[in-house]
């Protein structure tokens, strides 16, 4: 049984800080015991519209080169939720997270297919396509604590893209997020628990909670999901962690007893 931790930022224009706030949170969940770690989507950078492409970085980037040193310090897998990545067709940037082994190595790159392009009553619009490319992959990759699938926030409303990585062998689903206020205290939990049920599968779901701008408000509450679909460790406000076990036996008992991912129909 291995410890698994949810992160919770609140995620500014100041990506020293935020770099800093990611980097205390790891330290904290590997002094705890955790083996898997996840930071939420944007970690690294939440500021204006305007000065997006400014923010995005490479792969072996600052932001990311500093991760990769954090997992081999902490000796854990360590989930960057997600960056702004520079080199997208057509000028744009993808949304990227990356997935680090405990030796710093990158075991996983995931780019964000669905994209944000919603009006949702909060008093913004969102138009994530205006300046991110949606990715074309579904990625899993092996962990010490099981099959880990990687996506990024919009992307948990597409519950075809998790059968897609259950069937793919998956047992733990990452769902690193950003989830507005409006939507996130209606839609955020239902839906996390709703894929760890379908899927048969423990969810890992860090998060943005908190007041980032004046025009930007996120939901929080990150959280950790048992295959059964009960929520077993969530955040309160502001920077925390969710902390809690994967259990190998509970996992393999439930797709045992209730063999429903053996009953599919349909691809």
């Amino acid at each position: 049984m291995h410890l698994i931790a949810a992160a919770q930022m609140v995620s500014t224009a100041d990506k020293g800080y935020n770099l800093d706030v990611a980097a205390r949170l790891v330290r904290q969940a590997a002094g705890l015991g955790a083996r898997l770690v996840g930071l939420p989507e944007n970690f690294s950078w939440m500021g204006p519209e305007p000065e997006r492409a400014g923010a995005a970085e490479a792969l072996d980037g600052p932001t990311l080169s500093r991760m990769a040193d954090l997992a081999r310090e902490t000796k854990l897998t360590l989930l960057s939720g997600s960056i702004l990545e520079e080199g997208a067709p057509g000028g744009r940037l993808y949304n990227t997270s990356v997935l680090f082994a405990p030796d710093g190595a990158r075991l996983a790159v995931y780019r964000k297919m669905h994209l944000f392009d919603v009006d949702v009553g909060d008093g913004a619009t969102y138009q994530e396509s205006a300046a991110v490319a949606p990715g074309t992959e579904v990625v899993a990759a092996d962990t010490a604590v099981g099959r880990l699938g990687l996506s990024v926030c919009y992307d948990l409303r597409f519950p075809e893209l998790y059968r897609r990585l259950s069937k793919d062998g998956a047992t733990l689903l990452a769902v690193p997020a950003a989830f507005t206020m409006m939507t996130g205290k209606d839609h955020w939990e239902v839906l996390l628990r709703a894929r760890a049920i379908e899927n048969q599968a423990y969810v890992l779901a860090p998060a943005q909670g908190g007041r980032h701008s004046a025009q930007r408000l996120t939901y929080g509450h990150a959280m950790v999901v048992d295959p059964w679909g009960l929520v077993t460790a969530r955040a309160s406000e502001g920077e925390g962690l969710a902390v809690a076990p994967v259990d190998p036996e509970l996992l393999a008992r439930i797709r045992r007893n209730l063999p429903c991912l053996e009953h599919r129909r349909l691809d």
